[in-house]
């Protein structure tokens, strides 16, 4: 069984792309980033939970992927973050988006792009086990969840 896979390494590789540092790129992109790894991160526990159909395999994700929940797993990891990621988290909290929040107050949608940006950044850094760590805090903290 392989470990330590860098999903970004191998795709840059495989498709010759540039690998410039990681922070020079602009919140807002290392938060369109973060947002995809979260999706998958958050699919795959529900996929993992049990086969179904797909309506109900989104319906199940509903729970995790709002800006509401990912305000909470931020909020629920404030004492676990190093100072350089309490920076990328900030940065991307006070990135001025041009998108409105949907369903979403303002300061959990802030917060929300925040996180994304802070997992998008240790995505790009080749740093997947942390970001699994403090996902697995983060919705353990917030009682989203389960274990079984």
């Amino acid at each position: 069984m392989e470990t330590g896979i860098d999903m970004p390494e191998k795709i840059r590789d495989a498709f010759g792309c540039a690998n410039p540092d990681v922070r020079t790129y602009s919140p807002l992109a290392l938060a369109y980033m973060g947002d995809a790894v979260y999706d998958l991160i958050i699919r795959t526990i529900v996929v993992e939970q049990g086969n179904r159909a797909a309506n109900l395999l989104h319906r199940g994700a509903v729970r995790y992927v709002n800006a509401g929940a990912q305000a909470s797993v931020i909020e629920a990891l404030g004492d676990c973050l190093t100072k350089e990621e309490e920076a990328v988290y900030r940065r991307g909290r006070n990135a001025k988006s041009h998108t409105a929040a949907k369903n979403a107050s303002i300061e959990d949608y802030r917060k929300a792009t925040g996180l994304e940006a802070l997992i998008g950044y240790l995505y790009l850094s080749d740093r997947t086990d942390r970001i699994l760590e403090l996902m697995r805090t983060g919705l353990s903290r917030t009682g989203l969840l389960r274990q079984e």
